[in-house]
């Protein structure tokens, strides 16, 4: 009888959220934050996550914990990362941006409750069973990235028609088979605009110089920046080197545009950030990951800057100006 009420007393504990095992042993329940770029390229990314735990009753350093790992760019360092938390014993995991982030997550654990932040399909991905029932221990935040993708080739072209060579600045570390179906997708909708794609890579800064010298001498029209978390720490550069060749340039980080670049469509990563925040929480309650679904990304952002499209030559079209969340004059 004593032996029994042991085993079920071992089992009551062990389906304890973890907030209320945390008030019995004094240690604050934490969460471990991985980012494959740095702290401050986003700097609405940390807010947006910190909104999502307090809407779900969490604060930093109150009746949380969060460690921070950020890879600054490098592919290559996310294993180790995601490996040192789960070494620190974290409760849960979020992973911010990409998919080699969230496969160096799973790769790291599968015990550990992990909380994705990606853009494309994470069971073609490799992540999730299903996004209503993702089974094991990762679910997250994710978005139709190929649509956003082909949806922003669009806005470029509108801004630039007479661009008949687009070129798409890609990061070869970032090859999963995500960035395939978004290939796909581009070279399908440049297809129907009647504009051929130039695919260039770059992984560092010497790379994206030479990225924009080939653009320059052969005279392509425009530039794509593909999604990728290095490109985001490499926005300012990006947006320099883009008015200095006289670029017309689009990206996925709004921060692109506000920093003088011509344009830029994406997630809303601040309310990406915010809704994994919540899954973060809900699992320190007690929730699994199995159970919660995959959540579709549903805000999105078009920012047009048109002082540098005046100093482009460019003329912005009515119905984008209407289209646009912001328009920096």
């Amino acid at each position: 009888m004593r032996r029994r009420r042991f085993i079920q007393g071992i089992a009551a504990f062990a389906a304890w959220p973890l907030a209320a095992r945390a008030q019995q042993t004094g240690k604050l329940p934490t969460i471990g934050y991985l980012g494959i770029g740095t702290a401050d390229a986003n700097p609405e990314l940390i807010p947006g996550f910190f909104q999502g735990l307090a809407e779900t009753g969490y604060f930093p350093d109150r009746n949380v914990a969060i460690v921070y790992r950020w890879a600054n760019g490098d592919y290559g360092r996310l294993p180790d990362l995601a490996a040192d938390l789960v070494r620190q014993n974290v409760d849960v995991i979020v992973t911010f941006a990409a998919f080699p982030t969230a496969l160096a997550a799973k790769a790291a654990t599968t015990t550990i409750p992990i909380v994705f932040m990606i853009g494309g399909d994470p069971i073609a991905g490799g992540l999730v069973a299903s996004l209503n029932h993702p089974g094991g221990n990762l679910t997250g935040i994710t978005s139709t990235a190929s649509e956003v993708g082909s949806k922003r080739l669009e806005i470029l072209h509108q801004l630039v028609p007479q661009a008949d060579v687009i070129a798409i600045l890609v990061n070869p570390d970032n090859r999963t088979a995500m960035a395939s179906t978004r290939d796909k997708n581009l070279r399908l909708t440049a297809t129907a605009l009647g504009v051929e794609l130039k695919y260039l890579n770059a992984r560092n800064p010497s790379e994206i110089d030479a990225a924009f010298v080939e653009i320059s001498k052969q005279r392509i029209g425009a530039l794509y920046i593909a999604p990728d978390a290095y490109f985001i720490t490499q926005s300012e550069p990006l947006a320099k080197l883009a008015n200095k060749y006289s670029v017309p340039t689009s990206a996925e980080m709004p921060e692109f545009p506000l920093l003088g670049g011509l344009t830029s469509y994406g997630m809303d990563l601040r309310d990406m950030n915010r809704l994994a925040g919540a899954y973060a929480a809900r699992i320190l309650k007690g929730a699994k990951p199995a159970d919660l679904p995959v959540q579709q990304a549903t805000k999105f952002e078009l920012i047009i800057n048109r002082k540098a499209a005046k100093a482009l030559g460019l003329e912005v079209p009515d119905k984008l100006i209407a289209l646009a969340d912001q328009v920096i004059e």
